[in-house]
């Protein structure tokens, strides 16, 4: 049992992880995939780097300075953050975390694969959320749209309500095991006026479905939060000038709450955070 999980290991979330850590608390950060930091040749706009420093660098010297005093990092695959009595409860892929605060970190990870059709149907039948709207395809017909293991997650999440599910991977090799019934073929057009009505593929061929749940990649913050409630403006976390969520004793920062894309943005937002954290468990004592 932690006394804070952070989600994500960017500036926000090593940036909370160093105000928590500081303040004695015990503090595990997972993270897993590329950051967008990580791709940033070089970064010659953020304090006291007279030359500049690359995203690589800056994103990897982030982690090690977490490390060396004293929060624990693990890099697993997130696929879910659930309630408990305690707090909450980190699902990666093979283990569960507990913690008393959670603080979501990731940045902003939604992927809208580029599929004809697919934005004029959100909300129609298209989703991003398998927790959020499955109970509304009782006994239906779904695809999930992906190939990783959050894909599979989500099609767990609804193959007790719905009729039948399955994977569908637009055109790429499936990376997870399985035992849903995958098609590997590249999607051409999701068909649908008023709600979604079927798939076609390139090749010609069609199937009837009632709704297509998209999970590419990995989860992002939005995809946690929509998962317990917490209030969302667009696709960001909306988040009070402590950087609490609508949920108790849940935090986020940096670029999963939307606004400027930055790193001096996500490092202020994330020691709130980690402060605010601090603060919440010191009160609950």
């Amino acid at each position: 049992m932690y006394d804070i999980i952070i989600v994500g290991a960017g500036p926000a979330g090593i940036s909370a992880g160093l105000y928590a850590r500081r303040a004695n608390k015990n503090v595990l950060i997972i993270y897993s995939g590329e950051s967008n930091l990580e791709k940033a040749e070089k970064i010659d706009n953020y304090y006291g780097f007279v030359n500049g420093i690359s995203g690589k660098d800056l994103y990897e010297n982030g982690i090690r300075q977490a490390e060396n005093i004293g929060v624990e990092v693990k890099k697993e695959e997130v696929l879910n953050i659930e309630m408990t009595l305690d707090g909450f409860a980190v699902k990666t892929i093979d283990n569960v975390y507990e913690s008393s605060v959670c603080i979501i970190a990731t940045g902003n990870k939604k992927l809208r694969p580029n599929i004809k059709g697919i934005i004029e149907l959100e909300g129609k039948g298209v989703s991003y959320c398998a927790i959020c709207d499955g109970f509304f395809y009782r006994n239906k017909n779904v695809v999930v749209i992906g190939n990783g293991k959050y894909a599979v997650s989500e099609a767990k999440d609804l193959e007790n309500i719905v009729q039948n599910v399955k994977i569908l991977t637009d055109g790429k090799e499936m990376e997870a095991d399985t035992t849903f019934d995958v098609d590997t073929r590249k999607i051409s057009q999701i068909i649908g006026e008023d709600r979604v009505e079927a798939i076609k593929f390139e090749d010609g061929d069609t199937i009837d479905v009632n709704g297509v749940f998209i999970a590419l990649g990995e989860a992002g913050g939005s995809d946690f939060a929509k998962k317990i409630g917490v209030i969302l403006d667009k696709d960001s976390i909306k988040v009070d000038e402590n950087m609490a969520t609508n949920v108790k004793g849940l935090y986020s920062c940096g670029n999963s709450t939307g606004g400027l894309l930055q790193v001096s943005k996500a490092v202020y937002e994330g020691a709130v955070a980690g402060l605010s954290a601090v603060k919440y468990l010191n009160e609950r004592k």
